[in-house]
């Protein structure tokens, strides 16, 4: 064995009060890596499981488990944001556009949920997804969270007149996506949003008291004035501001409307949102990044796509 190896795991394991020797031994036991093994196939692909005997359901199935995935590398790329203490331009923007390639993906896939599925199949096996919903998405959720503050992600008819300084708990209730399942007029909320908030809320305030001073857009502001000027960083930014909220937003929202516009008539979502508005960008006007982009366009925001 190479002898600065051998002293790299001897220090290794010195440093766990580890005994090296007893783990080498360990070795000559161990059974060789397989692809299967290391990736886990067995156990990925046994888990579409069907409410219907539509084939096209088990589409639908895998197309927001792949999207569940990629959410996750996305979270995986803006925590090494958050949690560098230093960080130059070069490596933010390189970060940025790693973000946005995987919203890329995430975009040209809805073509596979437009046009992949039959839409009377889809039209049927729907009905047993009530009152589950697409914005039930917790890690979607996070990616807001730990993109921008959160004034940011206030719905846009209380972003002006919120207190900046109210509880977390205040804001949650005031988030924009609270439109999918609130009567602001009555406080009423549907089951769809009530079981989200029971399941996540209190991880998300936890989340959120980290991000609210890591997220992108607060990490990128606490730059050196040079860096921040940057031409590459600020085009990376904006891409992926332009990339999430505009354009992967109306892929969902072209593909929604391909299956749920029938005949003329708007189909209600499976979790009962009011889900035009509540996914339209020029409704809510979600900015990640707003010092970025001139008064102009976010008065056009979303219009003109």
């Amino acid at each position: 064995m190479n002898t600065k190896i051998a002293n790299q795991l001897k220090e290794k394991y010195e440093t766990l009060d580890q005994d090296v020797e007893t783990h080498l031994e360990g070795l000559l036991h161990s059974k060789p890596i397989n692809y299967w093994d290391y990736i886990q196939t067995d156990a990925l692909l046994n888990l579409q499981v069907q409410r219907t005997v539509f084939p096209d359901e088990k589409v639908f199935i895998m197309y927001h488990q792949i999207s569940e995935l990629l959410f996750k590398m996305i979270l995986s790329e803006i925590e090494q944001v958050a949690k560098a203490d230093n960080i130059n331009a070069k490596t933010f923007s390189d970060k940025i556009m790693r973000i946005s390639r995987y919203f890329d993906v995430l975009t040209s896939s809805f073509s596979i949920m437009k046009d992949g599925m039959d839409i009377e199949q889809y039209n049927k096996f729907r009905t047993t997804l009530t009152p589950a919903s697409g914005f039930q998405s917790a890690q979607y959720r996070k990616i807001e969270f730990s993109s921008t503050e959160l004034i940011n992600l206030i719905d846009n008819r209380f972003r002006e007149t919120i207190d900046r300084n109210s509880s977390y708990e205040n804001a949650f209730e005031h988030l924009y996506w609270q439109a999918a399942g609130k009567d602001y007029k009555t406080g009423k909320k549907t089951y769809t949003l009530t079981a989200f908030e029971e399941r996540y809320k209190d991880e998300f305030i936890r989340f959120t008291k980290f991000y609210q001073k890591n997220n992108l857009w607060t990490k990128f502001k606490a730059l050196p004035k040079q860096d921040q000027k940057d031409k590459d960083l600020i085009n990376a930014m904006r891409h992926y501001d332009y990339t999430v909220n505009i354009k992967w937003v109306m892929a969902h929202y072209n593909t929604a409307n391909h299956y749920l516009n029938i005949n003329g008539k708007t189909a209600e979502a499976t979790g009962g949102s009011e889900w035009v508005k509540y996914m339209h960008p020029k409704y809510q006007k979600r900015i990640f990044f707003p010092d970025l982009w001139t008064e102009k366009e976010i008065e056009t925001w979303g219009t003109n796509i």
